[in-house]
């Protein structure tokens, strides 16, 4: 079975930090370009950020630039979200799911698979 699985989320305080997973099984992760996505509650699904296969190339929306951090290891079929000076608005369910543009190419954000079920990330004062 196909499966991305997502994990890590908790709730925080504001400036805190968590780091999400996102592990692949059944697949070999590493030949797909991953995105990270976000959904908080009455709003449209937001894509965050994306790696490359070989995680030489990222990009990320305005909105976490400089906070948030998607790396790879390819070795463990996982792909990781780094998330630094946590806001309130950051409060979603997060997602990971393969990406069908390339990172350098904006429109990865809406072109994308199907994820998991999701981790949900609270940050609460």
């Amino acid at each position: 079975q196909l499966q991305l699985v997502e994990s890590g989320g908790d709730s925080v305080q504001p400036g805190g930090s968590l780091r999400l997973s996102c592990t692949a099984s059944g697949f070999t992760l590493s030949h797909y370009r991953i995105g990270w996505f976000r959904q908080a509650p009455g709003k449209e699904r937001e894509g965050l950020s994306c790696i490359s296969s070989g995680g030489h190339s990222t990009d990320y929306v305005d909105s976490v630039k400089g906070r948030f951090t998607i790396s790879r290891d390819n070795a463990k079929n996982t792909v990781y979200l780094q998330m630094n000076d946590l806001k309130l608005e950051d409060t979603a369910v997060y997602y990971c799911t393969a990406v069908f543009s390339p990172c350098t190419d904006s429109r990865w954000s809406t072109n994308f698979g199907t994820g998991g079920q999701g981790t949900k990330v609270t940050v609460v004062s």
